[in-house]
């Protein structure tokens, strides 16, 4: 133990910064990595209710309205609530995205365990239900517009029928008139020019 205090003691400076510095950065990427854990996303709730998403593809639009009523008679508890909202949106089954927005808020409000394990999946299908609603409306407004382009374009044609009509009578009216003979002028006054 002695021989090697005398080389510790007997080493440069900038060999003992250097040491210095390696252990800080030792210490500190061992403190760091505690906060470096990946957070898991498969709780007890998430994968059964992925399957159960998966399993809605799978169902005809009867089996769709029977699985509506089932869902309605169980009780509410957060698991039920997550697949309603995902029948609610389902794009093969009559739509309502506002319910299914309000029992997915009403989950991720929630702090039981049972909820908090369905935060990831529910915070998922919120956003894109809220943005499936965006879409929406803003679908709603182009068909709108749409109409009102429609109906001007059908409002301008019909009026350059009527133009074209008009002018068409013009014409007939201006071939139907006496020709008028024109004035013979004199020699003379040609010459004059």
């Amino acid at each position: 133990m002695i021989s090697n205090n005398r080389c510790w003691r007997s080493a440069p400076p900038s060999l003992w910064r250097t040491c210095l510095v390696l252990s800080c950065l030792v210490l500190s990427a061992c403190t760091n990595t505690a906060n470096l854990r990946p957070q898991r996303f498969d709780g007890p709730g998430q994968l059964p209710t992925l399957a159960y998403y998966q399993m809605l593809s799978k169902m005809t639009p009867a089996e769709l309205g029977r699985e509506r009523l089932v869902l309605a008679a169980l009780p509410p508890t957060p698991n039920t609530q997550l697949r309603q909202a995902m029948l609610l949106a389902y794009p093969r089954a009559p739509q309502d995205l506002g319910k299914a927005v309000s029992l997915l808020d009403g989950i991720l409000k929630a702090n039981d365990p049972a909820s908090v394990s369905l935060h990831p999946v529910a915070r998922l299908l919120a956003d894109n239900y809220l943005e499936r609603q965006k879409q929406e409306v803003l679908l709603e407004r182009q068909a709108a517009q749409f109409e009102r382009q429609v109906v001007q374009l059908k409002e301008s044609q019909k009026k350059a029928v009527e133009l074209q009509e008009k002018i068409d009578g013009l014409a007939d009216i201006e071939r139907t008139l006496p020709q008028r003979s024109r004035p013979v002028r004199p020699a003379a006054q040609k010459g004059a020019r």
